[in-house]
């Protein structure tokens, strides 16, 4: 039923698992490998669902829970277990928008991957390694590091060309995840056609409602009206086929955006309000951000220097938490118009400093990713991989150290 989204059927079921959990008489270890499972199951839902405030309970008692199986008083047992908790916790951190959280969890569940593949190389181990590995590329775009997160698309690619049933699953996920790195190099006709590949591609609801709301940014910043307003019908907060919440909350965000965009400002502050309500609802700190910071830019625009202050001030204090880069690139910029209007030319000088530090940092990295012979990759929307240089222990081990 999870597979199937069927949420509202699940919850019953679950409820129902718990109170027969609870009242188990048998075995205390079985009961705790039990619970363990009871809990994965019950945490998936939330996040399947864009819950990340909801879900920190059940996630916390998982993390407790898989603490007492992992004594050595306990008999020996099944690992992978470990590297699955991981992988929730990771997920959780990812949306909830706590990178550092979610790298540290990333490089604990890989080396326990690899311990395992020594002794146990079965399918289930590469398919949760190549979730990690998606999640981690997502991160390392965010924090503005491209060249690791091309290297980590260039080793998700490589496991699917080794397993071809992953390669049938997971390809709509490279294409998205190409399409999200080609859209941070702006190439974006390639992450166009990337986000399109996906989309032909994937059965997957919420996947393909990902993929095209990042299609409306590619469009909206290329200024094709007439391209967004026929993709519309699928973006639309109103009647999104997906279910999660965080994704209603971004199509509200694309709606803001595409409104400021065409000069509509309050229209884009209604819109934008309801990404916040729905993101500060649900702890979605990233989403938080993205909105407080163009709110900031639209105040700017209708010459309301204190509120726009009151936007970005706090936009930039969240997204160093993250960190999001290209927020703080953004809020720094306005910021700098900030203090230069109401004459704090001290401020203003700091601003502007910091804008040139994040704006040198991601000119370096776009350099050095568009040098990397894996930056072709993002061509390829149909038929098999290209081939690509194997990785070197060096670039995997700088990644790892990253």
């Amino acid at each position: 039923m999870l597979i199937d989204k069927k949420f509202s059927d699940v919850l019953p079921l679950l409820n129902q698992a718990g109170h027969l959990l609870e009242g188990w008489q048998g075995n205390q270890y079985q009961k705790e490998y039990l619970k363990v499972f009871f809990l994965v199951l019950q945490v998936c839902h939330y996040l399947m669902a864009g819950q990340v405030k909801s879900v920190k309970p059940c996630l916390k008692q998982l993390q407790q829970s898989i603490q007492t199986i992992m004594q050595p008083t306990w008999p020996s047992d099944e690992e992978h277990l470990y590297v699955l908790v991981y992988l929730v916790t990771v997920m959780h951190s990812m949306q909830a928008g706590y990178m550092d959280k979610a790298q540290k969890y990333t490089d604990k569940a890989l080396m326990q991957i690899e311990k395992l593949k020594m002794v146990d190389n079965s399918g289930i181990l590469v398919s949760l390694q190549l979730m990690l590995i998606e999640h981690m590329v997502m991160c390392r775009l965010v924090m503005g590091h491209k060249s690791l997160a091309l290297a980590q698309i260039a080793n998700a690619c490589a496991l699917c060309a080794a397993h071809p049933s992953l390669m049938r699953t997971h390809r709509p996920q490279l294409h998205t995840l190409i399409g999200l790195y080609a859209m941070s190099m702006n190439c974006m006709l390639a992450a166009e056609q990337q986000f399109n590949a996906a989309i032909n591609c994937s059965t997957e609801r919420d996947l393909w409602t990902f993929a095209n709301l990042n299609l409306g940014i590619v469009y909206l910043r290329g200024k094709r009206d007439s391209d967004f307003a026929a993709l519309l019908d699928r973006i639309n907060p109103d009647t999104l086929p997906s279910h999660s919440h965080s994704l209603r909350a971004a199509a509200y965000y694309v709606l803001g955006l595409q409104s400021f965009f065409q000069g509509r400002h309050n229209e884009a502050k209604r819109y934008l309000r309801e990404t916040l309500k729905m993101a500060n609802a649900e702890d979605s700190n990233r989403l938080t951000s993205c909105s407080l910071v163009l709110l900031g830019h639209i105040f700017l625009s209708l010459g309301n220097s204190r509120e726009s202050m009151n936007m970005v001030t706090p936009a930039m204090q969240l997204a160093s938490k993250i960190p999001d880069v290209h927020v703080q690139l953004w809020a720094s910029a306005i910021l700098k118009d900030l203090y230069r209007m109401c004459g704090d030319q001290a401020r203003e000088n700091e601003s502007y400093q910091m804008h040139c530090n994040f704006s040198q940092m991601l000119l370096k990295d776009h350099f050095q990713s568009s040098q990397m012979p894996e930056h072709n990759l993002i061509y390829w929307t149909e038929g098999d991989m290209p081939a690509l240089p194997a990785p070197s222990t060096s670039s995997q081990q700088q990644v790892i150290q990253h």
